[in-house]
């Protein structure tokens, strides 16, 4: 089984490696752009106790639209933006792969702080893999108030519209490449 769930991953990895992780004309940078601070928006009019992560953090990556779906195998893309110290430092995505009790589909936001550079460096060293689903928390009112940093990250995500039974075992692998 642990095989099979291995060999979906990279699968599913190696389909979204062909995508590219920053946008090659200005057009697309802007709607990126637009898109990420809408997210951020979002998530702090959600859960206002999230701006203290934008305070202490050294970092973070918005996602702001990640595309899942799945029947049996699942899988999810996005892109987005890298911030250091409130600076965009360059582009990231992100693929996700799953194996189990995984059917629908949902488009949802996710943003990852780093606690401080050595985390925002691994981040944006080559293939940087987590496993999700373990710990990412749901941005809803007063959430990250009690949230705290795992592992030099906390992340969160948000719903945006779909439906999406996911009982699956699997993780996410970032790419990123500087503006």
């Amino acid at each position: 089984m642990r095989q099979a769930v291995s060999i979906s991953i990279v699968m599913l990895f190696l389909a979204g490696a062909g995508c590219s992780t920053a946008p090659e004309e200005q057009e697309g940078k802007d709607v990126l752009a637009s898109e990420s601070q809408e997210a951020i928006a979002l998530f702090k009019a959600k859960d206002p106790t999230i701006e203290k992560f934008f305070q202490k953090s050294y970092g973070y990556a918005i996602v702001p639209k990640i595309f899942k779906g799945g029947f049996i195998v699942g899988g999810a893309y996005g892109h987005g933006q890298v911030y250091e110290k409130d600076i965009m430092v360059g582009y990231c995505n992100m693929t996700q792969g799953t194996l189990g009790l995984s059917f629908g589909g949902e488009f949802y936001r996710e943003i990852i702080f780093f606690k401080d550079k050595y985390d925002l460096d691994a981040f944006k060293s080559d293939e940087y893999t987590f496993a999700a689903q373990v710990t990412a928390i749901a941005a809803y009112a007063g959430v990250a108030a009690k949230a705290d940093y795992k592992d030099g990250m906390a992340v969160f995500i948000m719903a945006e519209v779909g439906l999406m039974v996911d009982a699956a075992a699997g993780g996410q692998k970032f790419n990123y490449v500087p503006k």
